[in-house]
C-alpha cells in the first residue's frame, strides 16, 4: 500500500447541545432586555415549540435544560435575584419535554434533576414516562443541589454536607438502576387478549431495596423503555464528585482555564472510571462554550459589543454567589488581597477566578462575559478553527452552546457555524427518526455491561410457558 492510498483517520466529530433554562436570565444576565430577544416569553408554550423546531432543524443533538430548586441569595439576597430575573421565576424542566418532543422526531432532551430532596421511586416513574413517550430521546443531568435556599425549601436548616450528598446520590442511582434495569423483564408485556393477560406477573418483580438512605419495595411502575436508563450526564469538580461521575456518568461536564488543565481533568476522570471497572474510552466530555459569530470579523465584534452593552455585572456576581462585591475594591489589588482585607476565604468564586488575578482583571472578565478558554468570537472559519482545537488538542467531545440571545444564537449556529462544521466533516451524520439519544452519542441504546447499572440486571430465570402458568393457576 502506497502512502497516498492509506486510509486517513476519521475526524473526531462534535456533539452539540443547546444550553437552556426555563427562565428569563440563565447565564448571560441582562441580555433579555435586548430588542428582539424573546426570553420574556419563556412561560409560553409557543416559545418552547419554536425553539425545539429550530434546534432540530439546526442538527442539534439535544436541548439541555438546567435547573435549580432554590434561589441565589448569598449576594444581594432575594431582592437582587427577583429584580434581575436571575433564575426566578423558573419553570419545571421535566414538564417542558413532552411538548417539545411532540413537534420533533430526532431532537434529544436532557433535564437536570437533584438526587438530594425527592425520593427515587417517583423520579424513576417520571423519567421512564419521558423515555417511553419520546421513544428514547431523554437524558438526565445528575446533580446533588448546592443552594442553601434549596435545602430550606425541603424542610432542612441548611445544606447537607458535601460528601454526604454524593453518598446519597450513589445509593439513589443504585435504587434507580434496580427499578429501571432489573424490575421488569424485557418481554413482560404480552398483551394476550385471549387469556385477559396484559402483563406476565412472572416477568415483573419487587426490588426490595434497603439501604442507608432509602427503602423501596417496588416494582417499578413503568414497563421497559427504549433506553431503560436515560443518558447520564454529570458535572465534576470536587474529588468526591469525581468518584460519582467516574462510576455513573456517560457524559461529563468539565472546565479548565488552560489546555493543560482540561487535558488533566479528562485524564483524571478516565483513570477514575477505569478504577471502577469501566471502559474509560466510553466517557464523553463536554464544556460550556460561548460562540459569537459574524460573516466578517467586524460583524462579529459589533455583535459582541451589542451584547456587552446589556450585560449585568451585578447579575454575574449574584450568580457566582460571590464572597465579595469586587466593585468595592481597588482594581489593582489581587483577589487574594481583597479576600484578606475582608477576612474571607475563596469559595464559590474559585470556580471562575484565581486568587492571583487582580480585581480589575476579574471585573473586566465579568463585564466582557469572556468565560476563558471556551469562548470564541469571529467568522465561521475562525469559530470552527477554535472548535477543532478543542476537539483535537484539548480532547473534548461536545459543547453546551451558551445562549446570548434567543433565538439569534441558535440561528447563528444553524446558518453560519454548522455549515462550516459539516464542510470540514466535524459533525456526526444527521440523526434518524427512531434513534435514541444514547445511540446518537454512543452507538448503542442501552448502557454497556461494564456500567454499574448492568449489575442490577439479575436474570429472571426460566420464564414459565403459557401452559405451565395455566396449570399453576388451575
Amino acid at each position: 500500500m502506497t502512502l497516498s492510498s492509506r486510509p486517513t483517520a476519521a475526524k473526531k466529530t462534535l456533539h452539540v447541545n443547546l444550553f437552556e433554562m426555563a427562565c428569563v436570565s440563565h447565564i448571560v444576565h441582562g441580555m433579555w432586555r435586548e430588542e428582539g430577544n424573546t426570553r420574556h416569553r419563556f412561560g409560553e408554550m409557543g416559545f418552547w415549540l419554536d425553539l425545539a423546531r429550530r434546534a432540530e432543524d439546526a442538527g442539534i443533538d439535544a436541548i439541555f435544560l438546567a435547573d435549580v430548586i432554590g434561589i441565589y441569595d448569598r449576594f444581594g439576597g432575594l431582592d437582587a435575584s427577583l429584580r434581575l430575573g436571575l433564575q426566578i421565576p423558573n419553570l419545571d424542566p421535566l414538564s417542558l419535554i413532552p411538548a417539545m418532543a411532540a413537534v420533533t422526531e430526532t431532537l434529544g432532551f436532557a433535564a437536570t434533576f437533584s438526587t438530594t430532596y425527592e425520593p427515587p421511586f417517583a423520579f424513576a416513574r417520571r423519567m421512564s414516562t419521558l423515555d417511553l413517550l419520546t421513544n428514547g430521546r431523554v437524558g438526565w443531568n445528575v446533580v446533588t443541589s448546592y443552594l442553601p435556599n434549596a435545602a430550606r425549601n425541603f424542610g432542612l436548616d441548611g445544606e447537607l454536607e458535601h460528601d454526604s450528598r454524593y453518598d446519597r446520590a450513589d445509593e439513589y442511582l443504585d435504587v434507580l438502576y434496580k427499578l429501571w434495569e432489573g424490575s421488569w423483564h424485557e418481554d413482560a408485556i404480552i398483551q394476550d387478549r385471549d387469556s385477559d393477560r396484559f402483563t406476565d406477573p412472572a416477568r415483573v418483580r419487587h426490588i426490595n431495596h434497603e439501604g442507608t438512605h432509602f427503602r423501596v419495595e417496588g416494582p417499578h411502575l413503568v414497563q421497559p423503555t427504549p433506553q431503560r436508563t436515560p443518558v447520564l450526564f454529570q458535572a465534576t469538580g470536587s474529588a468526591r464528585g469525581l468518584q460519582t461521575a467516574a462510576r455513573h456518568a456517560e457524559a461529563v461536564f468539565i472546565g479548565g482555564r488552560t489546555q493543560e488543565e482540561v487535558r488533566s481533568h479528562i485524564a483524571r476522570t478516565r483513570d477514575a472510571a477505569a478504577a471502577h471497572g469501566r471502559d474509560p474510552a466510553e466517557l464523553k466530555f463536554y464544556v460550556m462554550a460561548g460562540l459569537i459569530v459574524g460573516r466578517t470579523e467586524e460583524e462579529a465584534q459589533a455583535k459582541l459589543a451589542r451584547y456587552r452593552a446589556y450585560y449585568s455585572v451585578e447579575g454575574a456576581l449574584v450568580h457566582a454567589q460571590s464572597e465579595l462585591d469586587l466593585r468595592q475594591f481597588d482594581p489593582s489589588i489581587t483577589i487574594g488581597q481583597a479576600l484578606e482585607q475582608s477576612g474571607r476565604s475563596l469559595g464559590n468564586m474559585g470556580r471562575r477566578f484565581g486568587t492571583e488575578q487582580t480585581v480589575g482583571a476579574a471585573l473586566e472578565q465579568i463585564a466582557s462575559f469572556d468565560e476563558g478558554r471556551f469562548f470564541a468570537v469571529g467568522t465561521p472559519e475562525q469559530i470552527v478553527d477554535a472548535l477543532e482545537t478543542w476537539l483535537d488538542e484539548d480532547g473534548i467531545d461536545g459543547i453546551n452552546l451558551r445562549q446570548y440571545h434567543s433565538s439569534e444564537t441558535l440561528d447563528d449556529y444553524a446558518t453560519l457555524i454548522a455549515p462550516e462544521l459539516r464542510r470540514r466533516g466535524r459533525l456526526p451524520a444527521p440523526a434518524k427518526p427512531g434513534e435514541t439519544l444514547r445511540h446518537r452519542l454512543t452507538g448503542r441504546d442501552r448502557l454497556p455491561d461494564a456500567h454499574p447499572a448492568a449489575a442490577k440486571r439479575t436474570p429472571f430465570g426460566p420464564i414459565p410457558t403459557n401452559a405451565q402458568q395455566e396449570s399453576a393457576s388451575s
